[in-house]
């Protein structure tokens, strides 16, 4: 009976380490199935940590018996808590780690405090959904790295005032994506192509170079060297859509920015 007051003592003990992300179950002398003490105490436990993962697994023994037998007979006690847990639906780490250190560990003088199992576990880390704006910057990284030199790719969402080479605010999560590309790949060289729409010939409203020149001074003062960079108005010359569009988006898409890939 004492040892039993002793085991629910030491249990009682432990719970206050839960905190800590480890908590410790205790085993009879030579024994490795789970007491009805050390149940009870994981199922409070697993009642009040519905959103942990069980990262690592660790069973001792005491330092009688050889040391074969103690190796053996704490991996047993692992298996013993990992089924528990498992048949408990206790989230367990797909790489989890598990070890049986036998008697080979800094013993306690008490020797029931020997006979454990430790578990290691952390709250369950939920992946956050991507931002647009990561996703965006992903897809314009990957499509730089595997471009091809000479090959033009657009930036999606550069928008201008009308008639006006000033940027409009919306225009700035593009402009930062564009500016870690080509901090993320140094070798880079572009340059910058800037095209207007709805005008049938040249005329006085061709911002298209200013346009491209305005992507080139965003660059340039936020740290890029004018070296790898170069920028030119094509105007009308290189619509998607036949000049005059039939829409607003084809509108759109022809009054763009795109970067040419010099060197990558």
């Amino acid at each position: 009976m004492k040892m039993k007051y002793l085991l629910l003592f030491i249990f009682m003990n432990a719970l206050t380490l839960s905190a800590q992300k480890k908590i410790d179950v205790f085993f009879d002398f030579n024994k490795y199935d789970i007491n009805p003490i050390a149940k009870q105490y994981l199922l409070n436990w697993i009642e009040t940590s519905s959103d942990i993962e069980v990262q690592k697994i660790y069973g001792f023994c005491d330092w009688k018996g050889t040391n074969t037998y103690n190796d053996s007979l704490s991996y047993q006690r692992v298996q013993a808590v990992y089924d528990f847990l498992k048949q408990q639906k206790v989230a367990i780490k797909t790489d989890y780690e598990t070890k049986g250190f036998g008697e080979d560990f800094e013993q306690s003088k008490v020797q029931a405090e020997n006979r454990k199992v430790s578990i290691l576990y952390g709250k369950i880390v939920i992946a956050k959904p991507k931002t647009k704006e990561a996703i965006m910057l992903e897809e314009l990284n990957l499509k730089i790295k595997t471009a091809k030199i000479g090959e033009s790719i657009r930036l999606k969402n550069i928008n201008f005032f009308n008639k006006s080479p000033r940027l409009l605010p919306v225009s700035k999560p593009v402009l930062y994506e564009l500016l870690c590309v080509m901090n993320d790949n140094p070798k880079l060289k572009i340059e910058i192509q800037g095209h207007i729409c709805c005008q049938i010939l040249p005329g006085q409203y061709d911002v298209s170079a200013a346009r491209a020149r305005a992507v080139y001074v965003f660059l340039v003062q936020n740290g890029i060297n004018r070296k790898r960079l170069t920028y030119k108005g094509y105007g009308n010359t290189k619509p998607i859509h036949p000049i005059p569009e039939k829409s607003a988006e084809e509108e759109e898409e022809n009054r763009r920015v795109e970067i040419l890939v010099v060197e990558n």
